[in-house]
């Protein structure tokens, strides 16, 4: 599977959606799992749902993050360099460029009006990011992610930091799976 024209399109597609993402890393999550899960077939929902957990339960940019794991996972390690370097590149050269113009770019309206605007972008494609992730949640029909993803969202509503809710929420999952498979080995005598 880790011929050369894959690499080339994994490389292109991180180039892509790394060049024209603009609102940091969690808005690459849904244009990755439109490229990779939807388009490519590469990966299946919950695997970039749960690839996605750990790319921001991780240290780092989620976008190198998640470039790094969805790349090993579609082409091992050669995979992950390639979506790293494709990811990277462009806001690599971008933020050269601008910081060539910074004074200019600082004082521009209309740089500063284009900044508004895409803030505003960027709020509707997280909350797409929400709506897909809470829909695959609801349909594997287990209340306790339901009730976690309530939880959680009034919890940093009401000011209570990510890690802490990441942290718990690990601990959580962890302990269910563990459950899980205890009742699954019963089934199976």
């Amino acid at each position: 599977m880790r011929d050369g024209k894959m690499l080339g399109v994994l490389f292109f597609s991180s180039l892509k959606l790394s060049a024209f993402t603009f609102g940091g890393g969690y808005v690459i999550i849904p244009l990755m799992r439109k490229t990779f899960v939807e388009k490519y077939h590469w990966l299946s929902e919950n695997e970039m749902m749960d690839l996605t957990a750990i790319a921001q339960s991780a240290p780092g940019a989620i976008a190198v993050n998640a470039a790094i794991l969805v790349g090993y996972r579609i082409a091992g390690v050669v995979g992950a360099l390639i979506t790293v370097l494709g990811t990277v590149l462009p806001p690599m050269v971008i933020l050269s460029v601008i910081s060539l113009f910074y004074e200019a770019f600082r004082s521009n309206l209309a740089v500063s009006m284009v900044m508004q605007g895409m803030a505003a972008g960027v709020v509707a494609v997280i909350f797409d990011v929400v709506l897909v992730m809470a829909q695959t949640l609801w349909q594997q029909r287990r209340a306790i992610w339901m009730v976690l993803l309530a939880v959680c969202f009034v919890a940093s509503m009401l000011g209570v930091g990510a890690a802490p809710l990441v942290l718990a929420c690990g601990c959580i999952g962890m302990v269910d799976t563990l459950r899980l498979r205890k009742e699954r080995g019963k089934e199976s005598k």
